[in-house]
């Protein structure tokens, strides 16, 4: 009885051997795909590189837009700056939005939603967050009072310093719209009223409404 025991288990450490022995071999026929064209692309998929591409330089399927270009929905952000950097935005990049109380309007909300956490409803620096963590500046001080549209924009797109980027949180168009609004912090103004004036001037330029793709008069 003990020797059929034995036995038994000798068989058994040898079949338990076998298996880990074929688990873990990479020699497994995987099968095959029985409709590859509902898993891989035909069309060429800038996302997705399964072969090398004939057609694009470095076999690539992706390829950088023509020069001087603006994708759909990318309104506002020339990609061709000249150096990529706040700074040159500041001098490179202007809001192409029309100064009208409703984008007035639209960038306080998406303040208030995204930036007044750090930066305070009234641009002062004493949102809940930045009472925390100190440190945070004032729209009307110094160097901040004085920074352009494009230099904030970009700021909003990639970050800076401790502030992260939010180029993920609001599309471009928005972004202007919060731009427009901190401008307006900068002079220590809350209100979202643009003058009669400067209305007139937006439509009789006829600024394109990035929104419609049309011009505003």
């Amino acid at each position: 009885m003990k020797r059929f025991i034995n036995t038994g288990f000798k068989a058994s450490a040898i079949l338990f051997s076998a298996a880990v022995l074929i688990s873990c071999s990479n020699d497994q026929d995987p099968g095959l795909e029985f409709a590859p064209d509902m898993y891989h692309s035909v069309p060429l998929d800038p996302y997705s590189q399964i072969k090398e591409n004939k057609f694009n330089p470095a076999g690539m399927n992706m390829r950088e837009p023509v020069k001087g270009t603006i994708a759909r929905g990318k309104q506002g952000y020339n990609v061709y700056l000249s150096e990529d950097n706040a700074e040159t935005a500041g001098v490179e990049l202007k809001n192409p939005l029309a100064a009208t109380s409703e984008n007035l309007a639209e960038g306080k909300v998406l303040y208030t939603r995204f930036c007044s956490p750090c930066h305070g409803a009234e641009g002062d620096g004493q949102g809940l967050v930045g009472q925390k963590f100190k440190g945070v500046p004032s729209y009307t001080a110094g160097r901040v009072a004085e920074l352009p549209a494009g230099h904030l924009y970009h700021v909003i797109t990639y970050g800076r310093g401790r502030m992260l980027p939010h180029g993920s949180q609001v599309n471009p168009e928005e972004r202007w719209k919060i731009v427009m609004y901190v401008q307006q912090l900068q002079k220590g103004e809350t209100g979202t009223t643009v003058s009669d004036e400067a209305s007139q001037e937006a439509a009789e330029t006829g600024t394109e409404n990035p929104a419609t793709g049309t011009p505003n008069n």
